[in-house]
């Protein structure tokens, strides 16, 4: 399907892109480009990889205009481009709107402009039941997605939701990582608290599988096993033999959630399962609701949410596999530890 594409990034020096760009680098595509307004980061990426198919665009998802050049002849475009971090966008709400909301309104209008085949845009389980800025912001990027998905005639647009990457910028494994190398305490917010594992590769499967299965206005969900923060504490502690290690509980954050949910209670009742994934159809019902007065409408599912809470839990052991196979813990156990830059 990418052979001999073009392809845009957006937020493409973060997490996200620095690891679909390893994979999309090998399938032929004619020109990948990546659209951030992080010009260092940018330059990191030109010496890293030294790829002729790769373009760079500095704008901003903000700004239209600056979205134009970096939309016009795409084939496809991942966005990714969002602001991320629970307590910033708490303390900076309009921000967490402007970049997720109003940034998403602009790649998505350029992209039917341009008459962009596909574009995939990536959310957070933190749009499902939202407590937060940056929840809350997804969740209006999602319904921001499906109300252009009923008009766009030759784009596709559909999304994905995950939970939190493993070991990326800003998690809590490299938090843990570093205050056990500089002896210090582990600062745990609640050991009951828990949390999808999935790792960088298993958020490409999923964006691939969107690209590959989706129609417009579609969500899709893959489903991950979950961990607490105390098995995935103590699991730390004894890849780094340091079992008896001192832990201060702080209490939860600002916005957090005790369990992340990746499915609401509304959404298993009309989720398609696919095996290792569920889709989302949008509901395209029109405002004409006389007919749902006059005939009723199906009762709501009394099915349970689909929360890390009542996914697989994974046992130490299964934890254990799961973070030896991480290139963080495999640097940092050879004592080259750093902290995520993406």
């Amino acid at each position: 399907m990418f052979k001999n594409k073009t392809i845009l990034i957006t937020g493409g020096t973060g997490s996200f892109g620095n690891a679909v760009l390893k994979e999309l680098i090998r399938k032929g595509i004619k020109e990948i480009r990546i659209f951030s307004r992080d010009e260092k980061k940018q330059d990191d990426m030109r010496k890293k990889y030294g790829e002729d198919v790769l373009k760079f665009y500095i704008g901003d998802v903000r700004d239209y205009h600056s979205l134009i050049s970096a939309v016009r002849g795409c084939d496809y475009i991942f966005h990714a481009a969002a602001l991320k971090q629970v307590p910033s966008c708490e303390f900076h709400p309009l921000e967490a709107v402007k970049t997720n909301v109003m940034g998403t309104e602009n790649v998505l209008e350029a992209s039917i402009n341009s008459e962009v085949k596909k574009v995939v845009c990536l959310s957070t389980d933190k749009a499902v039941y939202p407590i937060n800025a940056m929840g809350i912001s997804k969740a209006m990027m999602e319904k921001v997605m499906i109300s252009k998905a009923r008009s766009a005639k030759n784009t596709i647009i559909c999304a994905t939701r995950y939970g939190n990457v493993m070991a990326s910028r800003g998690s809590v494994i490299p938090l843990f990582c570093n205050q056990i190398i500089s002896g210090k305490p582990i600062t745990i917010t609640n050991p009951r608290m828990t949390r999808f594992m999935m790792n960088l590769k298993n958020a490409i499967e999923l964006v691939f599988f969107a690209f590959d299965n989706a129609s417009s206005g579609d969500i899709f969900v893959q489903k991950a096993p979950a961990s607490s923060i105390e098995t995935l504490s103590n699991s730390l502690l004894e890849i780094f033999n340091q079992v008896k290690y001192k832990k201060n509980i702080i209490g939860t954050r600002h916005g957090e959630k005790l369990h992340e949910i990746l499915l609401s209670k509304e959404e298993i009742f009309a989720a398609e399962d696919l095996g290792e994934y569920y889709k989302i159809p949008p509901d395209l019902r029109d405002m004409d609701y006389s007919k749902y007065f006059e005939k009723g409408e199906i009762e709501i599912t009394n099915k349970n949410e689909y929360s890390s809470s009542n996914t697989k839990q994974l046992n130490s052991d299964e934890l254990k596999k799961m973070l030896y196979e991480l290139d963080y813990i495999k640097d940092c156990l050879k004592g080259k530890f750093t902290i995520p830059n993406i």
